[in-house]
């Protein structure tokens, strides 16, 4: 990821954090098929290993753990916040009119070689802290055990779960720290005064 020394984000809690907050990565593998992307939800155990280990799971249909289990390097990319920045925030336009349009992001990125398993006490493990993640918001949360045992039995065997320790991170915060202080206001400002839910959220960030 190109990332300009400005926009860099290096510490470790908050790497881990924004990847606790994304709730849907993408992992990218290229072997013998090509390159290969699938959208999975992920746990991150930040205790393991130098920089965290991830831990999911893919449908046995999905070829693309064949990948991982011949030692293919996986991307995963945990995006954040996002939005456009017009040279209207800008107060600059109107002194000198020397702007361009731009786009603010947060983004993860996460490198390593993975550990197939299949084993089912383990892939019940992962399932069941996936669920209990995702479930917790609610009132009554549903619990994998809330199931019939012979129909999660059926279908642990038709998936295939993972850990990727870690071995590179890599972070960028883009949010406009490039421009001047009046810049910088004036997109703050102009994302918070928006609509969109997406651009109050990089106003968020920005704050």
């Amino acid at each position: 990821m190109y990332t300009p020394s400005s926009f860099a984000l290096n510490d470790l809690h908050e790497l881990h954090q924004h990847i606790l907050g994304t709730r849907l990565a993408v992992l990218v593998t290229h072997g013998d098929d090509g390159l290969q992307a699938s959208h999975l939800p992920l746990l991150l155990n930040p205790d393991e290993g130098a920089s965290g280990t991830l831990y999911g799971h893919f449908a046995r249909a999905n070829p693309q753990w064949k990948a991982l289990q011949q030692g293919a390097e996986a991307l995963v990319i945990f995006a954040g916040a996002d939005a456009y920045i017009t040279p209207a925030f800008y107060p600059a336009k109107a002194e000198h009119g020397k702007v361009v349009p731009t786009w603010n992001y947060v983004a993860v990125h996460a490198y390593g070689t993975a550990e197939v398993f299949t084993d089912a006490d383990r892939l019940l493990q992962l399932v069941s802290a996936l669920t209990d993640r995702h479930e917790s918001a609610r009132d009554q949360p549903w619990k994998v055990a809330d199931a019939p045992a012979d129909y999660i039995d059926g279908m642990l065997k038709a998936i295939v779960g993972f850990a990727l320790p870690i071995q590179r991170l890599e972070g960028k915060r883009k949010l406009s720290q490039n421009r001047s202080t009046a810049d910088i206001a004036g997109v703050r400002e102009g994302l918070a005064a928006s609509p969109d839910v997406h651009d109050q959220a990089l106003a968020h960030l920005m704050r």
